[in-house]
């Protein structure tokens, strides 16, 4: 009498194995969609709150260029920035950004190193917030210093230096690659702050990110007075 044929289990496990992959995968995605869907807290950010629109601003065009005319640094503080911001975008998004009806603000938080510009939305009359990471790298060219921006926040962690932190979509820390979604939008802000951008990126010779605090300095680093600290 022949033997009957046992089963192989392979293909179980094999099966077993790849429903565990993709329930994984599941769960992943939608923890995901969970934190991208609530939005970051703003509440640490300068200048956020009620007390925003009674507080004086600065004209941010005219402390850069007497900043570079006179040859002094000038230090803007988170609030500062989140004020001007403020009085500025509700003055011009009238014209570029009159079809993002859903856009509500754009903040800035300064940390050691890095920036992130936040832009806060409303879709359905709920908040929705996606970021982009900012570092500012200066190196010493020939005749002058050259800033160079990257769009990245640093590394994840100091062992795995890439891909590096992109920005926030909610609470959701995204790779760099993943602002392709969203740099569109930013794209759109640049016309409006063109001139100070020039003034505060292209024409200072140093500039330091540091916590809550921007630094500018319009001197050449060989030319600065000894004793002073050096923001380089």
């Amino acid at each position: 009498m022949a033997e009957s044929s046992k089963p192989k289990s392979g293909g179980g496990c094999l099966g077993k194995l790849l429903f565990l992959f993709v329930l994984a995968g599941a769960a992943g995605l939608g923890t995901a969609l969970f934190f991208i869907a609530r939005p970051q807290d703003l509440t640490d950010i300068g200048g956020y709150g009620p007390g925003l629109k009674a507080a004086p601003v600065r004209e941010m065009t005219a402390v850069l260029k007497n900043s570079i005319d006179r040859g002094y640094p000038v230090t803007l503080t988170e609030t500062e920035i989140n004020q001007w911001l403020g009085r500025t975008l509700a003055a011009k998004q009238g014209g570029l950004l009159a079809g993002q009806v859903s856009l509500e603000r754009v903040w800035v938080r300064l940390e050691d190193g890095h920036a992130e510009v936040v832009m806060e939305r409303s879709i359905m009359g709920k908040p929705f917030t996606v970021s982009m990471f900012l570092r500012i790298e200066q190196l010493q060219g020939f005749k002058r210093v050259e800033t160079q921006v990257h769009l990245d926040g640093g590394a994840y962690h100091a062992s795995i230096p890439k891909p590096p932190k992109g920005g926030r979509f909610g609470q959701l820390v995204v790779p760099q690659g993943f602002l392709l979604l969203v740099k569109p939008a930013y794209d759109k802000l640049v016309p409006l702050f063109r001139e100070e951008i020039r003034l505060g990126f292209e024409e200072m010779a140093r500039i330091k990110i540091e916590k809550n605090r921007l630094v500018l300095d319009p001197r050449d680093p060989a030319n600065a007075p000894s004793g002073l600290p050096q923001t380089f």
